[in-house]
């Protein structure tokens, strides 16, 4: 498929052709959840953890009389049913993350790009680049394309550009290695360099 490349200044450059098995597909939706599951849960840190009875420093002395008393028979202050004891199967630190295999990863990527590309909320640049760190002049290039909120994807990031869109919170940029299902799936427009297209198609083709 082709679509338009606009230069960064806002201008037309010219039209690429798209590979229909990477940006021309039907978005699944069951297929995107699962790997934003896989995602998100990989990312969690895992270190939730409370202490059970045996790290509580609290008396092992048997604290009042075997019987007599009416109450039930305890041995060790550090029992959970005590206020200040240990709690009982609590969390541990543990690894989040669950199994995807690469194939079905490999194929999320795909309909991610797809459904950007169906939902209008493509874009595709000749090259991305500042002469100097000016937010302000980033922000007006953005403005001349009618985006104020996008993920920005290059194979290499121009650290002029770069540094320059770390002042703008609606901006993400990612080089094209690290492009990934959940990033491009939150933002409200893909912007792609020709480059960018170039790698990504060689790391899914």
């Amino acid at each position: 498929m082709k679509l338009d490349i606009v230069s960064f200044g806002g201008s037309k450059g010219g039209s690429i052709d798209l590979a229909d098995e990477v940006f021309g597909l039907e978005p699944r939706k069951d297929i995107l959840h699962r790997m934003v599951v896989y995602q998100l849960a990989k990312r969690q840190q895992g270190t939730h953890k409370t202490k059970p009875r045996n790290e509580i420093k609290a008396t092992s002395k048997k604290m009042y009389k075997q019987k007599g008393s009416g109450g039930a028979r305890h041995g060790n202050k550090a029992a959970p049913q005590f206020r200040g004891g240990g709690t009982a199967h609590g969390p541990r630190p543990r690894s989040h993350a669950i199994a995807l295999p690469k194939k079905v990863r490999k194929l999320a990527m795909k309909h991610a790009l797809s459904a950007k590309q169906s939902a209008n909320e493509l874009v595709i640049v000749d090259e991305i680049a500042l002469d100097a760190m000016k937010t302000k002049s980033l922000i007006e290039r953005f403005e001349k394309l009618g985006i104020n909120s996008a993920l920005v994807v290059d194979a290499e990031i121009n650290e002029n550009f770069g540094a320059a869109a770390r002042n703008v919170p609606t901006i993400d940029v990612l080089p094209a290695v690290g492009a990934n299902v959940y990033d491009i799936l939150r933002c409200k427009k893909l912007v792609l360099t020709k480059a960018a297209v170039d790698s990504l198609e060689a790391r899914l083709k």
